[in-house]
C-alpha cells in the first residue's frame, strides 16, 4: 500500500471509530422510570371515563407530551373501550376506579358497595391483570363503612377547575395553571371536548413553569409515603386520615 492510500485508510479508520454507537432499545413492558430532580410534582387525573371520542384524543396529546396521568374509570363505561382502558396501562398511566354507575359510597349495604366497587375492580383486572387498582369516589363523598371496604387508598384532589360546568376552555385553564403548586393532585374529566383541550393546554402551561408530571402513585413514591387503605389523600405531603 502506497504512502497516499495508507494515510486515506487511517483517515477512514478513525472516522468509524468516532462514530456513536446504537441507541440502547428500552422494552415496551419496562417499568416507567421517573426522574424529577428538584421540580414541583404534579399529578393529574380524571374521572368519569373512558370514552372514545374523547380518552382516544387525550391519550394521544399525553403520548406526544409524554405525560402520566390517572384515570378512575366508570365500570359501566368499560365495555366497549376495553382497548382505551388496555392503552392506558401500555402508555403508562395509572388506571383507578369509580364506581359502576358513579354512585355516592354512603348508605350502600355491603352487597350494593361491591357491585359498584368489586364489579368495577373485576373489570379491570379482567383486562389488565391483578394490580393496584385504587379508589376515587364519585363526589368525594363515602361513608365509615365504604372506607373500611373499599381495599387501598382513596384518592381525592386539591385543585378543581370544575370543567363540567361550562366549554370555556380559557377558564379551566387558569383555575389550574394559577392554582398548581408541588404535590398537587389535579382534577378533571374526560368525557367532554373543552376538558380534553384544556388537559392539554394545562399540561403545556405547568410543563412551562417547569412541573413534572407524575401518576399518583409515583406522586406517592417521590415523596416517601406508603399509601394506607381507607386514607384520604388530597395532596403530598400531607397525607389526610
Amino acid at each position: 500500500m502506497d504512502r497516499k492510500k495508507f494515510v486515506v485508510f487511517l483517515c477512514i479508520l478513525a472516522l468509524v471509530c468516532t462514530l456513536p454507537g446504537p441507541e440502547p432499545v428500552q422494552r415496551a413492558d419496562a417499568p416507567a422510570q421517573v426522574t424529577v430532580g428538584g421540580a414541583p410534582l404534579v399529578a393529574l387525573t380524571f374521572d368519569d371515563g373512558p370514552r372514545s371520542s374523547t380518552t382516544g384524543p387525550l391519550l394521544d396529546g399525553l403520548a406526544l407530551r409524554e405525560v402520566p396521568a390517572t384515570f378512575f374509570l366508570v365500570g359501566n363505561r368499560i365495555p366497549g373501550n376495553e382497548d382505551l382502558v388496555r392503552r392506558m396501562a401500555a402508555e403508562g398511566h395509572q388506571v383507578g376506579l369509580h364506581t359502576y354507575d358513579h354512585v355516592e359510597l354512603k348508605g350502600l349495604s355491603r352487597k350494593d358497595f361491591d357491585l359498584q366497587v368489586g364489579k368495577t375492580r373485576a373489570l379491570i383486572v379482567s383486562l389488565l391483570g391483578e394490580g393496584d387498582y385504587w379508589l376515587r369516589p364519585p363526589y368525594g363523598l363515602m361513608d365509615s363503612e365504604a372506607k373500611s371496604w373499599c381495599g387501598g387508598p382513596v384518592i381525592l384532589w386539591s385543585v378543581d377547575p370544575e370543567d363540567w360546568k361550562d366549554d370555556d376552555v380559557a377558564r379551566i385553564v387558569s383555575a389550574v395553571v394559577e392554582h398548581a403548586s408541588d404535590g398537587d393532585i389535579i382534577l378533571m374529566h374526560d368525557l367532554f371536548p373543552s376538558s380534553e383541550q384544556a388537559a392539554l393546554q394545562v399540561v403545556d402551561a405547568l410543563l412551562a413553569k417547569g412541573f413534572c408530571f407524575v401518576t399518583v402513585e409515583q406522586l406517592m413514591e417521590q415523596r416517601g409515603v406508603v399509601p394506607e387503605t381507607g386514607v384520604r389523600y388530597r395532596r403530598l405531603p400531607p397525607a389526610e386520615k
